[in-house]
């Protein structure tokens, strides 16, 4: 890493704690600079800068790269749905599988042609 890099990293992280600890006293910007003796244009330009870095590191956070070993292949995820509750009703020896789509009328006619046999 060239030192150039380091420091304005330094920089950034500096002006970023002045920022924010401007936001935490209420202090207005005016007054800030004035305590601090840097300019309004100086105040702006590096909350600009954080503010562009913490963008940055935003996207970067939210796109993380997965890598796939090669000779494998990603497969998407299929959602899993529960199994429909079933019931068996076993009438003279006849087996009627029923579920919660099943109509209730047919399934009375069905009950009832069963019993008379």
């Amino acid at each position: 890493m060239d030192m150039e890099k380091v420091t304005t990293e330094q920089q950034l992280s500096r002006w970023a704690q002045l920022i924010q600890n401007r936001l935490e006293s209420g202090q207005s910007i005016k007054e800030f600079c004035r305590t601090n003796g840097v300019s309004k244009a100086t105040y702006y330009y590096w909350q600009k800068k954080v503010s562009e870095a913490k963008c940055t590191v935003v996207e970067e956070v939210k796109e993380p790269k997965i890598e796939v070993p090669s000779g494998w292949m990603q497969l998407a995820s299929k959602p899993v749905y529960p199994a429909k509750a079933t019931l068996e009703i076993k009438i003279n020896g006849c087996n009627v599988t029923v579920n919660t789509e099943t109509d209730l009328e047919l399934l009375k006619k069905v009950c009832q042609v069963l019993m008379s046999l």
